[in-house]
């Protein structure tokens, strides 16, 4: 253990202030030496107003700066911090281990130094996704992936699944230094999804609801219209299955075989 008894927790804001942030996030929140915050502008306010000390981290962000060196830039602070001995407790928007490589990067980094350091869970947009929606990931499984991963990367998705694309609106942001959508890289999208889905595929633009007194954004275009579609920074694409999956039968008779119990029935797997 370093000397300097320094300590990092990363806590979660969830998705709607006031209503998504656990009581452990707050207990660590209001107990932490030292706060920094990156979160919505409604999330920053209350964190604020609980610590008028903490430190907003959203102000290393440049125009035309290379997210990953933003990133770093946040890192290096929050383990200096830990660093010099702090208890430090990070607030992040939503769930701080989703699409967020600063928590995960510190918390590394200082486990690295012989230091605590730890993540607590917040919910998640995936978490409202599924609540909003009505769907069950347990139904048809789900893949999900970055939209721009999944453009520049040899994927396969199954269309018997659900499939989910986070960030849609920054597809093709290579540089990782613009926050808006454009419709090129959109099409190339679309491209290369027609590989496995047709064109009039119902797709849902989805963003969760931030504020008690809005409603999600459920949003349902065919897929070739997802160019001309508008977009935020957050906007998440969700593609249902277009067919249900079919049974292996060799694999079937292996386990019905296996199960003397005749547990397994019609090829679903029944309790009780």
């Amino acid at each position: 253990m370093n000397a300097s008894g320094g300590s990092l927790v990363v806590v979660g804001s969830g998705i709607q202030l006031g209503r998504d942030l656990t009581r452990r996030a707050e207990s660590e929140l209001r107990a932490a030496d030292r706060v920094f915050v990156l979160a919505d502008a409604f999330a920053v306010d209350w964190v604020e107003s609980v610590r008028p000390d903490s430190t907003r981290l959203s102000r290393h962000y440049r125009a035309g700066r290379d997210r990953r060196e933003t990133y770093r830039a946040m890192e290096a602070e929050l383990v200096d911090a830990v660093r010099a001995g702090q208890a430090v407790c990070a607030v992040f928007y939503g769930h701080p281990g989703v699409f967020a490589d600063v928590p995960h990067g510190a918390i590394a980094a200082v486990r690295a130094l012989g230091l605590p350091a730890r993540m607590e869970p917040g919910i998640s947009a995936e978490a409202c996704l599924y609540a909003d929606l009505g769907l069950d990931p347990g139904r048809s499984g789900v893949q999900s992936w970055e939209a721009t991963q999944f453009l520049i990367e040899r994927r396969c998705p199954d269309p018997t699944a659900l499939l989910i694309l986070w960030q849609v609106a920054l597809t093709g942001d290579l540089a990782l230094d613009r926050f808006h959508a454009e419709p090129e890289p959109l099409a190339l999208l679309v491209e290369k999804l027609r590989r496995w889905y047709p064109a009039d595929t119902e797709v849902v633009l989805y963003e969760a609801a931030q504020l008690p007194i809005e409603r999600a954004r459920v949003e349902r275009l065919r897929l070739d219209a997802l160019p001309r579609a508008t977009y935020r920074e957050h906007s998440t694409l969700v593609v249902p299955p277009i067919r249900p999956a079919s049974e292996d039968g060799e694999w079937l008779e292996r386990l019905r075989r296996l199960d003397a119990s005749g547990r397994v029935q019609g090829g679903r797997r029944t309790t009780g």
